[in-house]
């Protein structure tokens, strides 16, 4: 059951209650206030009887008395009146048939005088006056006024009483009480009637009241809650009221308030965590590349120490054969003819294997097995000779260079010679990726830990399909066939080996830029 209605069957119970209280208590005062008067009117009418028959029964005159009493008897509204005698013996009445009988002392008529051992001889009002329903059900007041024994008569020839005696007799009148019962039978249709017209205005005020200040507010509350439930925290409650409902839409809409801001942090640090996630998620995969990438130089790396040694002195026995050759060529008796065409031969076993032997020493160089001299350095030391080195290579290019250093540079521990190298293989490739002339950028950058040495250039680009293998060994697109492969990839095992990183941002047709960290504060470089 809802809690208007609850209310409303509340009032209206509670109204009925207090109206029917109402009603019951005016009706019983109207009653009680009717019957007053009537025994009022009782009383006077049996002074009256008694005032009027005094000269008759003084004189005895029983026919006057009987006229008397026939003509009280006649009036509307009274039903019987009689007079008594003290023994109990109807002496006079209006219904002329019980006239010479003994009334019952024991009823209802005698009770107030003869209720005790001796008869009263003072009734007080309220026990000379009865209500009662005779044969036909209809009430009926009796007035009971007793005849006193006065001077006169007990001195009178006629019928003298002793003195002693004080009372010779009651008057009995009848007063029928229909029309009070009727009166009362229509105030109390009246008074239902009204109470029922009142109980129903004050049920429709009621449930008015109710549906205003109760229902109302609380049907908006409860859509209101289903709202933010489900999930619209931008709906407010209309304030209407200063009282307990006003009070709780305002806190309604404070509390949605703070939900709403709630919400909005949550959502943000979603974001963030979310933006946090990707970033470290970039990294890890960055990192996971960058072991694969490491165990694959490494496994490689073995391979070429292993095939390096293993090549390495057959071929400068072929060097040193050939060049032995040469010497004892020079001091053989034959036709010069033949002595060039073997020089020429010789000269060409001894280029390729001089070449071989480079290639082995950048085997050497890039599994590792060249010893490192580690040394502080001075960054800005290394940054110049290494454009001292290019820089007669990128004025036939035509090649603009630009270099920004950070003031300050601390010294680095490390292999310079390594390190220049490292320079050298960007800034050459730099110039290759540049064949028609461009711009060349070279800067340092430093923070609390780290210095960032920037190569960037404004060349053809790397596609985006190549750019991941860069790194590899022996991995290349230049179409010259002296080219290796390796200068990238050793390049990326010197910086490691520094405990360092290398990393490449590139886009085709606009130019390349590759970025060296280096730890500024470090223990000492493992070899």
């Amino acid at each position: 059951m809802k809690l208007a209605v609850k209310l409303a069957l509340c009032l209206v119970c509670a109204g009925a209650l207090v109206f029917a209280g109402l009603g019951w208590w005016l009706l019983r005062a109207y009653r009680f206030h009717s019957e007053e008067l009537l025994i009022t009117s009782a009383e006077r009418v049996t002074d009256i009887i008694r005032g009027s028959t005094r000269h008759q029964m003084l004189k005895n005159d029983r026919e006057a008395l009987y006229q008397v009493i026939r003509d009280f008897g006649a009036e509307p509204g009274i039903r019987r009146v009689r007079i008594i005698s003290k023994l109990g013996e109807i002496r006079f009445s209006t219904d002329a048939a019980e006239v010479g009988k003994v009334v019952d002392k024991n009823a209802e008529a005698c009770f107030g005088c003869h209720s005790r051992s001796a008869p009263l001889a003072k009734l007080d009002r309220p026990d000379r006056a009865r209500i009662f329903r005779d044969t036909t059900g209809q009430r009926v007041l009796a007035m009971i006024l007793p005849i006193d024994n006065e001077p006169d008569c007990s001195n009178a020839a006629c019928h003298a009483h002793p003195k002693e005696q004080k009372v010779l007799g009651v008057i009995d009148a009848h007063l029928t009480m229909q029309l009070v019962d009727e009166r009362l039978a229509s105030y109390r249709s009246t008074l239902q009637k009204f109470t029922l017209a009142a109980l129903g205005g004050v049920t429709l005020f009621s449930v008015l009241l109710i549906w205003r200040f109760v229902y109302k507010p609380v049907r908006e509350l409860i859509g209101g809650t289903r709202r933010v439930a489900s999930g619209d925290l931008t709906h407010r409650l209309t304030v209407r009221s200063n009282d307990e409902i006003g009070e709780l839409a305002r806190e309604f809409n404070q509390m949605t308030a703070d939900l709403q801001t709630a919400r909005a942090e949550v959502d943000a640090w979603t974001k963030t965590l979310e933006q946090r996630v990707d970033r470290k998620t970039h990294e890890l995969e960055q990192a996971h590349h960058s072991l694969l990438h490491s165990e694959k130089l490494a496994s490689v790396g073995k391979l070429a120490a292993t095939v390096a040694h293993e090549v390495n002195n057959p071929l400068f026995g072929i060097l040193t054969s050939a060049r032995l050759a040469q010497r004892q060529l020079s001091h053989t008796e034959l036709a010069d003819e033949t002595k060039k065409k073997i020089g020429d031969k010789l000269s060409v076993i001894e280029r390729e294997s001089q070449r071989c032997g480079d290639i082995v020493k950048n085997l050497l160089t890039f599994s590792r097995q060249a010893p490192q001299k580690i040394e502080p350095v001075d960054l800005r030391t290394v940054i110049d000779r290494s454009v001292t080195l290019v820089r007669h290579q990128l004025e036939l290019k035509n090649i603009q260079l630009d270099v920004n250093l950070a003031e300050g540079n601390p010294p680095l521990r490390g292999d310079m010679a390594q390190l220049q190298q490292v320079l050298l293989v960007l800034m050459v490739n730099a110039t290759d990726a540049m064949p028609q002339g461009g711009h060349l950028w070279l800067s340092t950058e430093l923070d609390e830990n780290w210095v960032r040495i920037r190569v960037r250039d404004n060349g053809a680009g790397i596609p985006a399909d190549v750019l991941p293998r860069i790194f590899e060994p022996f991995f290349s697109t230049k179409e010259d066939q002296q080219r290796t492969g390796l200068g990238l990839a050793i390049a990326f095992g010197i910086i490691e080996q520094h405990q360092g990183r290398i990393e490449v941002a590139s886009t085709e047709r606009q130019g390349t830029e590759f970025t060296i960290s280096l730890p500024l504060v470090r223990e000492a470089v493992k070899v």
